[in-house]
């Protein structure tokens, strides 16, 4: 008889968003009355922005045309949007990164659970704590992790790097040594970030240990003060251990349509064996690229409309975000982030759970959360509430949390 993967099975519960989505759903169903402000996943509501949906219409266009039709993708993706994408997002940066060592993608959450393949089971992954869930879900499904403990809800095989109140929410250098290293900056879910003097130094630790930086660049886009690094390319060796992964979702509002890429220098090796060369068979085994109008999209991001349009959507949930926190802060709440990233992370009121304060905020005020332990053990107490609702929005749900 066939046999499953039992990995899956050492998964505790279901995804995070998952189990928000249930309690909210149950929540809607037994209060249809209740105009619920849903502050909790991290998903974009401006719409797409005019010079990208100008691309979009324009490649639908050749799509129906046999002379421009475009069928399968390359692998690594289109050379047009590799090239806008080494010229804009590094090379104007100063980082030595070449359009053939970007590989386009359906987006940075695929590419942050399938990077682990290439590694062998045996290494030990360093994360955050908290941290996004897709980090460890997928080490876990890999079988990597070891054994759960409920108790601390800790994996016995990960080397767990706490970010607290105590040390600004910073990551340090681990006490045991790992061999790959997490890092989300501007961090998901607590909103603060490093500088790029730090970052260096995480690059010096990666290198001199042998290990591999796995670098989440999803929220670049919000980082607004000027020490705080766009890029790990910025740093000096991070070409000899580090992999970038970025999103198109937040700074271009592609949540619904699906685009990123990671980034894997040549010099990037075990040995003689290079992970380009690695990441590039799995890619093309595994991935049959993003489709071609999704790519032309892409590209227009880079046009000179398009990056002055998308500067304004980015001030506009920063918008939200200045609010979110400056309106909680006059309530009486303890809090973080909300400077270099769309996102507030909040002490829950008294002794309340981060769960309780979920289940009090969505019953009493109609505002949906994110609970932090839902990150991780070192969440547990803290809270999570995203930019990206609509400015209206932001401001009842403020209003409302005040009236608590």
């Amino acid at each position: 008889m066939f046999q499953v993967n039992d990995n899956y099975q050492k998964l505790p519960g279901s995804y995070l968003f998952s189990t928000i989505a249930k309690k909210v759903n149950a929540y809607s169903d037994a209060n249809p009355d209740k105009k619920l402000i849903r502050l909790g996943i991290g998903d974009v509501t401006q719409p797409i922005a005019p010079a990208i949906l100008d691309a979009l219409h324009k490649a639908v266009d050749e799509m129906g045309r046999p002379e421009t039709f475009h069928g399968y993708a390359p692998d690594l993706g289109y050379e047009f949007l590799r090239s806008a994408i080494a010229e804009n997002d590094y090379k104007a940066r100063g980082c030595d990164i070449s359009a053939d060592e970007i590989f386009v993608s359906d987006g940075a959450k695929s590419d942050s659970g399938n990077i682990q393949e290439i590694f062998s089971v045996d290494n030990r992954i360093a994360v955050c704590d908290p941290v996004y869930p897709v980090y460890v879900d997928s080490n876990v499904m890999a079988g990597r992790t070891g054994t759960y403990d409920p108790a601390t809800e800790r994996w016995s095989n990960v080397i767990y790097m706490p970010c607290t109140k105590e040390n600004g929410f910073v990551p340090e250098f681990p006490k045991e040594t790992p061999d790959i290293i997490y890092l989300c900056l501007p961090n998901n879910p607590t909103g603060t970030t490093i500088t790029r003097a730090q970052l260096q130094e995480w690059v010096d630790y990666a290198n001199k240990v042998g290990a591999v930086i796995i670098y989440d660049g999803a929220y670049e886009a919000y980082i607004s003060e000027d020490d705080v690094a766009h890029s790990i390319y910025e740093c000096e060796g991070a070409r000899t251990c580090a992999i970038e992964i970025k999103s198109f979702s937040k700074n271009a509002g592609f949540t619904g349509v699906r685009l990123g890429y990671t980034v894997v220098p040549k010099d990037l090796k075990c040995g003689e064996v290079s992970l380009h060369a690695m990441w590039a068979r799995r890619h093309g085994t595994k991935f049959n690229g993003a489709p071609y109008i999704v790519q032309r999209a892409g590209e227009a991001v880079y046009s000179e409309a398009g990056k002055a349009q998308l500067k304004e959507q980015v001030a506009y949930y920063m918008r939200n975000a200045s609010v979110i926190k400056t309106g909680l802060q006059e309530a009486g709440y303890e809090v973080f982030g909300g400077v270099n990233a769309p996102y507030i992370w909040l002490k829950t009121p008294g002794q309340m759970t981060s769960w309780e304060f979920f289940d009090y905020l969505l019953e009493n005020a109609n505002v949906v959360g994110t609970p932090g332990s839902g990150f991780g053990p070192s969440g547990e107490g803290y809270f999570r509430l995203t930019a990206f609702g609509a400015y209206e929005n932001t401001l009842e749900a403020l209003e409302r949390i005040k009236a608590l």
